[in-house]
């Protein structure tokens, strides 16, 4: 038995003495309490990991007494306690209105010793892997931040009650580092930039990761633009600084922060509205020089009329498509889609003297009665082929066992290149050595054609 924090709730002091025996040497911690009022108090200053609460008490029944603690843990943001009611009588419908309004199990007294420590230990158990779910469910694997999705909700509530800068960030150029670096190094970048924004960070702010390379944050009781420019000034030294050392000194790519502010609450406390806000802000900096910050003011708002409001228009859909709707890797098409596309740029590169790779690959297995094993195995190549090309070549599976590629603006000589990276990635795979993969290329080059 782990070593679990056990409170028992009884009036009955035979009952409390009876647990206590039944509990010992288990590796139980065990606090014993007389009443419901006597929990109350007690778990104003304690969090155990399971209660064992009577149901018929004086003053205070084990009923009322799971509301109140309900109540209590609802309104100072603690998770709830599980709890199992303990009864003295066989009786179906109070052992129904029990689990009914939220108990995890119902015991019967005497106590069975095996059933006891079981029942303990399952729901105990069940109750940590809940939490694990929920927790995972509300963090961005890859960076440890809450996801979009679980900040709102946070933030949601701290704007109505705190002070401070409601901040998106987003890093520039990264799109670069995936595209000459690959998307493993992609993340490494991710990572260190969470690192440098953890340091830089208090325990009273929040941070999240929208998705992609977009952040946000709030900073309590930053309310000045003199504390926005010294973070987002630290933030692009460190992430230069970091990213130097993690792509040589030669990196010259010009990553950076830009970030778009909104302080709470001169705009608001509904984070609905503030969001937009921010959003709007940080499209500002990034029209205008990046590697900054810019402050919303309703300014920002002002519409303009005719070539000029069309130019803005011009710029923010552009923006909008080619960042927030950008592609994290390589394009997977349907037969229908790829045709269409490859028509499309076999006009284009003969008009422009463009071209392009064309590559065929093919799995075979070496024990043809592993058939789950082979599915699994192309299905983890596919994965591998739009994680290591790039975000303008698309892939098509053309057969179960073949994908058909196309890369734009690849010469044959650059080819072999592309092939060692793909190759190199495979070779990590735990299919690697059970499935054979052959490949065939073509060249289209229209770049000699008059």
């Amino acid at each position: 038995m782990a070593n679990y924090w056990i409170v028992v709730v009884d009036d009955d002091a035979i009952s409390l003495r009876n647990a206590r025996e039944l509990l010992h040497g288990e590796d139980i911690r065990i606090s014993l309490v007389r009443s419901g009022k006597e929990l109350l108090l007690f778990m104003e200053k304690n969090d155990p990991d399971l209660i064992l609460l009577d149901i018929l008490m004086p003053e205070m029944n084990g009923f009322e007494t799971f509301r109140r603690l309900r109540d209590f843990e609802d309104q100072t943001g603690r998770k709830s306690t599980p709890v199992i009611f303990l009864s003295g009588e066989n009786d179906s419908e109070v052992e129904r209105r029990g689990l009914k309004i939220g108990a995890s199990d119902f015991i019967h007294k005497p106590f069975n010793r095996d059933i006891l420590l079981q029942r303990i230990h399952n729901t105990i158990r069940n109750t940590k892997t809940i939490e694990n779910l929920t927790e995972e469910a509300s963090v961005d694997s890859l960076t440890g931040f809450f996801n979009k999705a679980s900040a709102s909700l946070r933030l949601t509530d701290v704007c109505k009650t705190e002070t401070g800068a409601l901040i998106i960030l987003d890093l520039d150029s990264f799109k670069l580092v995936n595209d000459l670096y690959g998307h493993e190094m992609g993340d490494k970048v991710l990572k260190a930039f969470a690192g440098i924004a953890r340091k830089n960070t208090r325990e009273e702010d929040i941070l999240c990761r929208i998705g992609g390379d977009e952040f946000m944050a709030f900073y309590q009781d930053v309310t000045k633009e003199e504390g926005v420019n010294v973070l987002v000034r630290r933030l692009n030294e460190q992430l230069v600084e970091v990213c130097q050392g993690l792509m040589g000194e030669s990196f010259s790519i010009p990553i950076g922060i830009s970030a778009g502010v909104v302080f709470v609450p001169a705009q608001g406390r509904d984070y609905q509205v503030l969001f937009p806000l921010a959003d709007k802000a940080l499209y500002q900096i990034k029209q205008n020089g990046k590697h900054g910050y810019a402050i919303y003011n309703p300014l920002m708002n002002v519409e303009f009329s005719g070539t000029e409001a069309l130019n803005k228009e011009l710029k923010r859909m552009t923006r909008v498509i080619e960042e927030r709707g950008e592609a994290g890797s390589a394009m997977w098409l349907g037969q229908d889609a790829f045709a269409w596309i490859y028509r499309f740029l076999l006009r284009f590169m003969k008009r422009h003297n463009g071209l392009a790779m064309k590559l065929l690959f093919s799995l075979s297995t070496k024990d043809p009665g592993a058939n789950l094993e082979f599915a699994e195995a192309v299905n983890h190549f596919g994965e591998i082929l739009l994680k290591m090309l790039r975000k303008s070549d698309i892939v098509m599976q053309s057969k179960p066992n073949q994908f058909f590629l196309l890369l734009p603006d690849l010469s044959e000589k650059d080819a072999p290149i592309v092939l060692n990276r793909i190759n190199k990635e495979w070779e990590k795979a735990e299919y690697a050595d059970k499935i054979v993969i052959t490949h065939v290329m073509e060249s289209l080059d229209f770049s000699n054609k008059t």
